[in-house]
């Protein structure tokens, strides 16, 4: 007698077949893709603290450096062309509105109204800072506004306070500092 043997699986399941095979390779691959995705996309924004950090520093770095500073050259002339507390007509800190090449010689806050600059360097103005060279700041001194808002809240005179707009940007994040300089002294 002759015996017929059947393939057929029993209820335990004695493997799987070709086809179930390659669905299951598909379907883990299908996952797998996606987890790779979602911790790529987790890494890539990862680095955004570390952006936010150094936009963050780099604006209160600027903004400290603008509220050491004097008020004003001589508060009885507002052209800046009198050679009183330090400076000169010739040589640095002039008794003018200064260019940001002045920078290492700014002596009052005025002296940043308008300074803006693309990439980020001590205050020399020429030494680079190392993985900075992307990052762009800007520097706006209000003396109306702040004077009206501040000054009446304070009772001083609208003209003693000046509002300094600090705003650096750099990779995909931008960050925005005010500050207030009174006329404590000059």
């Amino acid at each position: 007698m002759t015996r017929v043997t059947r393939l057929t699986r029993g209820r335990d399941g004695d493997g799987f077949t070709l086809v179930e095979m390659i669905v299951f390779i598909v379907i883990v691959s299908v996952a797998l893709t996606g987890v790779l995705l979602a911790f790529n996309t987790t890494i890539k924004s990862s680095a955004d603290p570390l952006i936010t950090k150094q936009v963050l520093r780099v604006a209160e770095g600027i903004m400290q450096e603008v509220l050491k500073k004097q008020y004003q050259n001589d508060p009885a002339d507002a052209t800046n062309s009198s050679a009183t507390l330090g400076c000169t007509p010739t040589t640095p800190p002039l008794c003018r509105i200064n260019t940001p090449a002045d920078r290492a010689n700014y002596n009052d806050v005025d002296d940043y109204s308008g300074f803006s600059q693309t990439g980020i360097t001590q205050l020399d103005g020429t030494t680079a800072v190392s993985g900075l060279s992307t990052y762009s700041f800007s520097i706006a001194i209000d003396k109306t506004a702040a004077g009206a808002t501040l000054g009446a809240l304070t009772g001083g005179a609208p003209n003693e306070v000046k509002k300094i707009t600090v705003t650096v940007s750099g990779g995909n994040q931008s960050l925005t500092l005010v500050g207030y300089r009174t006329n404590y002294g000059y």
